[in-house]
């Protein structure tokens, strides 16, 4: 086989490993999912799997590298959507993924520290994401649909912390629904945001009739 051929059947094998450790860490979980039950599942030994990544931890950065891909072309906003309410449909995806969430969850904040073979993965990862919401919330403010005044950094800032709460506490109490938290707070921001600096009232809903 050529140099090439070789090249090309590796992205291929590494592809498939992705593809298929996607659907075995949604169903078992991030702590229940071993490197041995990956290999066996595209039928390699432990070494051949880590062969494609280096090591577990690069394994698992690109799982997740992954997921944000394939969720990225399925729920990224379009510019017909509400923020929240489009953002509320990827919470709804989550919650069926829950091994996913267990890996994101768990992995990111293992990497906290500096020396950590994920760290400077999920520093990069956060930091992109503030970065995309923020041009989200500017093009929406320069359309005229919502208040000018709004600081986009900390308003996805706030947004990002909301979601990564609400998934920490859907992991240890699976009843509560994240997507229905997530826009309650986000009808509550709509209200407060309803007034610009000034104060002019922004809403058409109607005041309620003063008593005589």
């Amino acid at each position: 086989m050529t140099r090439k051929g070789s090249y090309a059947k590796g992205v291929a094998k590494r592809e498939e490993i992705l593809t298929t450790a996607l659907d075995v860490v949604a169903t078992v979980g991030y702590s229940a999912t071993t490197v041995r039950e990956l290999a066996d599942a595209v039928g390699l030994t432990q070494n051949g799997l880590l062969y494609y990544f280096g090591s577990k931890e690069q394994l698992f950065v690109e799982i997740i590298r992954r997921r944000d891909r394939v969720d990225g072309e399925t729920y990224a906003t379009e510019v017909t959507d509400d923020i929240g309410v489009g953002h509320a449909r990827f919470v709804r995806h989550n919650a069926e993924v829950s091994g996913l969430v267990q890996l994101s969850v768990g992995l990111s904040a293992e990497a906290t520290s500096p020396s950590h073979p994920a760290h400077e993965f999920f520093a990069e990862r956060f930091e992109a994401l503030r970065r995309e919401g923020a041009d989200v919330v500017r093009t929406f403010q320069e359309r005229g649909d919502m208040p000018s005044h709004l600081d986009p950094e900390k308003l996805v800032t706030v947004l990002m912390a909301l979601s990564d709460g609400l998934q920490l506490q859907w992991l240890y109490k699976p009843g509560i629904d994240m997507a229905e938290h997530f826009l309650y707070l986000w009808e509550l921001l709509q209200q407060l945001g309803l007034k610009d600096v000034s104060g002019a009232q922004r809403s058409a809903r109607p005041e309620a009739p003063h008593s005589a």
